[in-house]
């Protein structure tokens, strides 16, 4: 795991912008500069730790030029295919991209999985290139300007190089916060930097400055309704393929451990880690608040499966003594207070791991929110209301209608709140905040197919991933998502409706793999999630404090 930057912009300052991410790489760095373009690295050594493995790399002609961001899994048999053509100077999975993109150019991202920003400079054609992971959980950023383009791995990294730079409040941006609690893709809080997409690829043509941005993976999801395969043949598939990504997960030259919160998800991959590496150790923090603690549930579980357990329970004094971090963690608002504890429990894990695995992703793979369930409610009675003859894909209004149903579910802030910046932003009277679920929202899937896959390319990406990527490396730890794997992913929206959630529940096929190996306790207990309690952080239990709070303290110059 690392930390990237580079551009063509000459009078931008890189050393500086590439030593405000040093926290993403505290193992050594690099900056080099061939043909006017300036690539720099920070490292966190994870594979392969000999100097074989550092950045900027760079082909054995000359002629491609390479910064890589993340984890490539499974990416020995890769390696293996191109050892026939190509050698080999040591054991990273940055020289298997590099060599896969001399082999096979664009498509070589059809050869890979896993998390990864790749930045390619290419001297052939004179081209740079960024790749972004299929489903967002590494950032990647740029900015385009009359002087050139410029990328990073964090928003810091390009204000603190382009010093020169007049960087602009985009307040449509700010805006959307306020309705998602964090600023969606591509947008960022300055009208100059956009996020690259998760599964995008963009090209910035060095001759013409012309850039194409295009989309290189697609999802298939299921729009049926009704069960073609066998619970049980869903159930073995299933636990199989969270097996193997769990294992591909676990490959690492330093330590690794995993999170363990006591929910489903993260006491699978605890459970598959353990099988896998049975000295493995879990890391688990909780709160004396027990309607927010499920820490004693994780102690249970480690225990009943012989998981060595390490755990912390969290007081209102560790909170408060990070509660102004959140501006450094995340460079513009960011209103997920879960941020908090998962930073402390990042804290804690580091002083034994270098790597952990976090159950991220099963929720919106398999359908965990109890929100899914009132959509459900909201659906059936609008059809019962008369709406039975009709598509549910209907006027502009009724959308309107269905996704304010999906964002109450996301508890954001109220109208009234955003009202008064409407009016100091001078938002335009037309502006739509919807648009950001509109252009992900399939109103012609199955009801739950639906939910499901607009959180994984919204809420997932925008909340959990910014997350748990800035906070965990902000302490230098690297984490790892199995649930994300590709198999894993396209496993799950290949199943209809009812293969994933039959009977209308909640995890309905991620239980059923489980059931009889994972305790009846957490399978079928009362989800809880990584919640803190409101006194942690604000006096006032308000709903425009926990929701805009973040904008309100840490923001006050908009």
């Amino acid at each position: 795991m690392c930390g990237i930057l580079g551009g063509t912009i000459r009078s931008w300052d890189y050393q500086k912008g590439i030593e405000s991410i040093k926290h993403r790489g505290p193992d050594g760095g690099r900056i080099e500069s061939v043909d006017g373009i300036t690539l720099a690295f920070v490292r966190l050594a994870v594979q392969d730790l000999t100097a074989a493995g550092m950045q900027p790399m760079q082909s054995g002609d000359g002629q491609v030029f390479l910064v890589f961001n993340g984890e490539i899994y499974g990416y020995e048999t890769v390696r293996e295919e191109l050892k026939k053509k190509y050698v080999f100077h040591g054991n990273s999975d940055t020289e298997v991209i590099l060599n896969a993109y001399l082999e096979w150019g664009n498509s070589f991202i059809e050869k890979i999985d896993g998390m990864f920003a790749i930045a390619i400079y290419d001297r052939r054609s004179r081209e740079i290139k960024l790749f972004r992971d299929r489903t967002g959980i590494k950032p990647l950023y740029y900015y385009i300007g009359e002087e050139g383009i410029a990328f990073a791995s964090e928003l810091k990294a390009l204000e603190n190089a382009g010093k020169d730079i007049h960087w602009k409040i985009d307040e449509t941006a700010i805006y959307d916060f306020l309705f998602y609690q964090y600023i969606p893709d591509p947008k960022t809080m300055y009208r100059q930097v956009k996020k690259l997409k998760p599964g995008y690829k963009l090209t910035y043509h060095l001759d013409t400055r012309r850039t194409d941005i295009d989309r290189y993976w697609r999802l298939k999801v299921n729009t049926t309704t009704g069960r073609k395969r066998k619970r049980e043949d869903i159930a073995e598939e299933l636990r199989y393929l969270i097996g193997k990504s769990v294992r591909n997960h676990l490959i690492a030259d330093v330590p690794t451990g995993t999170f363990l919160s006591g929910g489903i998800d993260s006491s699978i991959i605890t459970y598959e880690a353990a099988q896998a590496a049975p000295k493995i150790h879990a890391f688990s923090i909780g709160f004396t608040e027990k309607e927010f603690d499920e820490s004693e549930i994780a102690e249970r579980f480690c225990l009943e499966k012989n998981i060595m357990l390490k755990k912390k329970i969290l007081q209102v004094k560790d909170i408060a003594k990070i509660r102004d971090r959140m501006r450094g963690w995340y460079d513009e608002p960011f209103a997920d207070t879960s941020a908090y504890p998962t930073f402390l429990v990042s804290e804690f894990a580091r002083k034994d791991a270098t790597v952990v695995l976090t159950g991220d992703g099963g929720d919106e793979l398999f359908g965990g929110y109890g929100r899914y369930l009132s959509f459900l409610d909201f659906y059936k009675k609008r059809k019962e209301s008369g709406h039975k003859a009709k598509p549910f894909i209907q006027s502009k209004k009724r959308r309107n209608d269905e996704l304010a149903a999906i964002r109450r579910g996301l508890g954001m802030t109220e109208r009234e709140f955003y009202w008064e910046y409407e009016r100091k932003w001078k938002i335009r009277r037309d502006y739509d905040p919807y648009d950001h679920l509109r252009q992900y929202d399939m109103p012609e899937l199955p009801p739950f197919t639906r939910m499901r896959y607009l959180d994984f390319k919204t809420y997932l990406p925008g909340d959990i991933l910014t997350k748990v990527d800035r906070v965990s490396m902000a302490v230098s730890l690297e984490a790892r998502v199995p649930f994300l794997s590709r198999e894993v992913v396209e496993f799950a929206f290949s199943l209809s409706e009812e293969e994933c959630n039959h009977g209308e529940g909640l995890k309905a096929c991620l239980k059923d793999a489980y059931d009889g190996i994972i305790p009846n306790e957490i399978l079928y207990g009362i989800k809880k999630g990584f919640g803190i309690p409101t006194n942690y952080l604000w006096r006032e239990k308000k709903a425009v404090s926990l929701y805009a709070g973040v904008l309100e303290e840490h923001w006050k110059e908009l």
